[in-house]
């Protein structure tokens, strides 16, 4: 008798191991805007927008807001997609530069946007590549 062993890799994620991910994710995102939105603001950043102030809490919000439409786009793109993960990230990176248009033309202070700008950056460069891991190539 032969017993054959299967070395095979799963190719894709189920979507309960994406949306852990991505939740998990969105948690460590939200943290690190909200303190790169704090540390900004007590070198002296204004967080001034408008002539409104934005509150720390804000950037956690909408980090996690926007986090979670990333966490849906994956899972859709998990299955419907050919290549999932390829998808994903062009997909995430082209909107992460396009959040970015709103900052630049932002009523704001160049220091305010350039600290607005970064924490898109932060949330992306923590959201993308742990949800992208867990997408089939």
């Amino acid at each position: 008798m032969t017993t054959t062993a299967n070395t095979t890799h799963a190719t894709t994620s189920t979507f309960g191991a994406i949306v852990r991910t991505g939740v998990v994710a969105t948690v460590a995102a939200s943290a690190a805007t909200m303190a790169v939105a704090a540390a900004g603001h007590a070198a002296g950043v204004s967080l001034d927008l408008g002539g409104a102030p934005i509150p720390v809490a804000g950037f956690g919000v909408l980090t996690a807001v926007f986090s979670l439409v990333g966490v849906v786009i994956a899972a859709l793109l998990s299955r419907f997609a050919r290549r999932p993960r390829r998808t994903f990230v062009r997909t995430t990176v082209v909107l992460t530069v396009l959040s970015l248009v709103p900052d630049v033309i932002a009523d704001a202070g160049v220091a305010t946007k350039a600290l607005l700008m970064l924490t898109h950056l932060v949330a992306a460069v923590i959201v993308i590549p742990a949800v992208a891991r867990r997408l089939a190539a």
